[in-house]
């Protein structure tokens, strides 16, 4: 692999924002360094679209499917439910050999969107559901803890996962050294430069257990403008500002970190 490579752990190339010019940000993106995509889904909608993507683009966009603890648009969010999952489950079968990771997957316990006991042990349902699939496909698991740091990683020792990424991680440091402990991985998008909330969580987590994320077309530097993939090396450059090391050596260690991970965009990347 050439260095100086990216590996964006965890995108979305298949949001509405994307949809007038995909071919371009992923062209550019490339061209900036991004040498693999990891793109997750959030429901079953968008399943086909990252499979047409990944069949378009196959030595770079990678697919993931996964239904997200919170469904439905922008204008009407809810909590999950099991009959999301299930109308879901047989793409998964469908396309099993084209994944390289279930996600995005998770807990979000916002207040906002989930006010009950019963809409929380429902999104436990769902992700424990996820997680049998991942482990019987063996691929790793992408995963969302909004608001549920603690439970999140709580849950994925106890259902026996060893391969997750916990994305836009922002629980305490204390709980992060938890999944560290675990052999869990995270990773930061852009939108951390934006404040300094995360500087202590990213200066206490070792760089091994690092990888990089745009979370495009969310979480950008600047909160108004549209983020791109292209845009990882903002993540790069924070995170080794913060731990005092060169922007070189993170490139380089989370990259390494990502190929670990994801077994499987590391034999696409090989081919």
């Amino acid at each position: 692999m050439e260095k100086g490579w990216f590996i964006d752990c965890h995108c979305h190339l298949t949001a509405e924002e994307f949809r007038q010019d995909i071919n371009d940000v992923i062209e550019k993106s490339r061209k900036a360094g991004v040498q693999a995509f990891v793109s997750v889904t959030e429901q079953q909608s968008e399943f086909e679209e990252v499979i047409d993507l990944a069949e378009r683009y196959p030595e770079s966009v990678m697919a993931c499917f996964g239904i997200h603890p919170i469904q439905g648009s922008a204008d009407g969010r809810r909590s999950v439910t099991v009959q999301d999952l299930e109308a879901a489950l047989p793409f998964f079968e469908k396309h099993k050999d084209k994944l390289v990771a279930i996600g995005e997957i998770g807990l979000d316990f916002t207040p906002w969107f989930v006010s009950t006991s019963q809409q929380r042990e429902e999104q436990q349902k769902v992700f424990a559901l996820q997680l049998d699939i991942a482990k019987q496909l063996d691929l790793p698991v992408n995963v969302h803890s909004r608001s549920a740091g603690r439970q999140t990683i709580a849950f994925l020792k106890e259902q026996g996962i060893r391969n997750a990424l916990l994305h836009n991680f922002a629980g305490r440091p204390s709980v992060a050294l938890e999944g560290v402990q675990a052999g869990f991985c995270f990773s930061f998008p852009p939108a951390v430069t934006r404040n300094d909330q995360r500087a202590k969580l990213i200066r206490q987590i070792p760089l091994e257990n690092i990888c990089l994320e745009t979370d495009s077309p969310s979480l950008g530097p600047k909160k108004e403008e549209r983020n791109e993939p292209e845009q990882i090396r903002i993540s790069c450059q924070y995170i080794a500002a913060v731990k005092g090391v060169s922007v070189e050596t993170v490139c380089e260690v989370t990259t390494c970190n990502a190929l670990k991970l994801f077994p499987k965009v590391h034999q696409r990347l090989k081919e």
